[in-house]
């Protein structure tokens, strides 16, 4: 599946976007995705093992707090948008 990363994630990771194969839920792609990025992705992305606030995770375009959250499952063929929150005024 596809993994796009946006503003300060694309920082931290260095690209915008990832291919991630072999996980079959968010909950899994996100502990994977740690694994390759490592503490700091870790902190930028939880607080104390939960996703921080604001954050949004789009699963095909949809936001996976109105599928199954961190339990959606995922196929080979699905795009994954992870936004942290945004600042502005």
């Amino acid at each position: 599946m596809k993994v796009k990363f946006f503003a300060n994630l694309r920082n931290i990771t260095g690209v915008k976007e990832i291919e991630v194969e072999g996980v079959e839920n968010v909950r899994l792609l996100l502990k994977k995705l740690v694994e390759i990025y490592g503490k700091a992705f870790r902190e930028a992305v939880f607080d104390d093992g939960k996703i921080r606030r604001f954050y949004k995770i789009l699963h095909n375009g949809h936001d996976i707090d109105f599928e199954q959250g961190l339990e959606t499952k995922l196929k080979s063929d699905d795009v994954i948008a992870i936004f942290p929150p945004a600042g502005g005024g």
